[in-house]
């Protein structure tokens, strides 16, 4: 057997990379936290303030795969990604700062700007994500991809707990006076064009003339929706089943995650405060175990840590599921500690399957198609985030908030049914 390399030699370079999640990390969580209230200062009607927050990932189904290959078949003088993280990211930085002025100014202004900033957002995210797979070796991914989870991870922290508290600073904006709510935007934005900056300067795509040359010679361009169809229509179905997986388990977290706060205040009887340390559980195992959970898989297969972590997934929703009812008579802080390392082990294995994924996937393409398969990544996530909390909603309405986890739960399964027919994706296939 060969000896597998070692990921030492590509820190520097993963670790650059890492900041282009970093910004997404930053932006995230500050978008779905105060949006909301933003559209608040307008809008009475809660759905239609939720039909509002759906607008960035009904354009994410668009343009993730339309942008992310693009940029596969883009050629330039600083690369094929580089292109649109240098132009994409800044113009979502300044629209990302103009949020809360232009809630300050009328609805019309802040929804133009809420438009503009998902425009950019979402277009950028797809090169965003394959610029890694262009720069490290296949065998090396799944420990990349934890590394840079990681960074998504610390970044999702620093947002909520250290940039929120800006929002309770008041600043003067002139014209209108002294106010609060601004300053978490602007400042998370700065650290989005310094990310850009050193994304720049220090991380160089491969000489794209080059590549271009070898590409023209072995292999010639191909439409992109035909390329995008030849995930579909393989005789080898490894992407279709991984990706009808990764859709299968997105519903099912996508499915939990709107409601798992409001699951704590009325059955754990939490305050709204205390409640979104729930999902925060999941939050801080998703930083401290994206990079172990690569190098596992990177020792033990990909395929079946992807399949023993759902299936453990599936225990411990059976536990939370099971909770509520065995510790009925706890204490109430025993009770909420003992849901919070529930949903801390769930987040142990969560990000295993999150973070090993997508090098199966990359694997399974090519240098031209890596974009292509990014985007297919992309839309079956961002499909999920759509469908699913309706589903575990309307679960909720019939047989009440216990039905949650019953539904994570069979989603998850089908999930680990489905990627027994997956056959290809390891870090030592060609």
């Amino acid at each position: 057997m060969a000896e597998k390399k070692s990921l030492s030699g590509y820190w520097r370079t993963t670790f650059l990379i890492g900041l282009g999640f970093f910004t997404m990390g930053l932006m995230d969580p500050l978008y779905d936290n105060y949006i909301p209230m933003f559209l608040g200062y307008y809008i009475e009607s809660s759905s239609l303030v939720g039909t509002v927050m759906t607008l960035d990932n009904i354009l994410a189904i668009f343009l993730i795969p339309v942008f992310s290959a693009l940029s596969d078949r883009t050629r330039t003088r600083i690369g094929r990604r580089m292109p649109y993280i240098i132009t994409l990211l800044p113009l979502s930085a300044l629209f990302f700062a103009m949020v809360p002025f232009s809630a300050l100014e009328s609805f019309i202004f802040l929804f133009a700007t809420i438009f503009l900033l998902n425009i950019f957002k979402q277009a950028v995210r797809g090169p965003v994500v394959a610029l890694m797979p262009d720069m490290v070796p296949a065998d090396l991914r799944s420990e990349a991809n934890g590394v840079i989870n990681t960074m998504g991870g610390l970044a999702t922290i620093l947002g909520t707990i250290l940039l929120a508290r800006l929002m309770d600073v008041f600043v003067n904006v002139p014209g209108v006076g002294r106010v609060d709510k601004i300053l978490a935007f602007p400042v998370a934005s700065v650290f989005v064009i310094v990310a850009v900056v050193l994304l720049f300067v220090f991380v160089k795509e491969k000489n794209s003339t080059v590549v271009t040359e070898k590409e023209r010679e072995e292999k010639p361009k191909e439409p992109m929706m035909k390329s995008l169809n030849a995930i579909f229509s393989e005789k080898e179905k490894s992407a279709l089943f991984i990706l009808l997986s990764l859709l299968c388990w997105f519903i099912a977290y996508q499915g939990i995650l709107p409601f798992i706060g409001v699951y704590t205040m009325e059955e754990l009887g939490t305050s709204a405060g205390t409640a979104a340390l729930s999902s925060g559980m999941v939050g801080v195992a998703y930083a401290v175990f994206a990079v172990p959970s690569g190098k596992f898989a990177h020792k033990h297969g990909r395929k079946k840590t992807i399949r023993w972590s759902l299936f453990a997934i599936v225990v411990v929703l059976l536990l939370v599921f099971l909770h509520g009812i065995l510790t009925g008579g706890m204490n109430p802080t025993l009770r909420l500690l003992s849901f919070w390392a529930l949903l801390f082990l769930f987040g142990i294995f969560w990000v295993t399957v999150v973070t090993n994924s997508f090098p199966m996937l990359w694997q399974m393409a090519d240098y031209q198609t890596i974009g292509v398969y990014t985007g297919a990544y992309y839309f079956f996530s961002q499909l999920a985030s759509i469908v699913a909390p309706p589903l575990s909603g309307g679960a909720i309405d019939l047989f009440g908030y216990p039905a949650l986890f019953i539904f994570g739960l069979v989603f998850m399964l089908i999930a680990y049914f489905l990627m027994s027919n997956v056959h290809r994706g390891e870090p030592v296939d060609d």
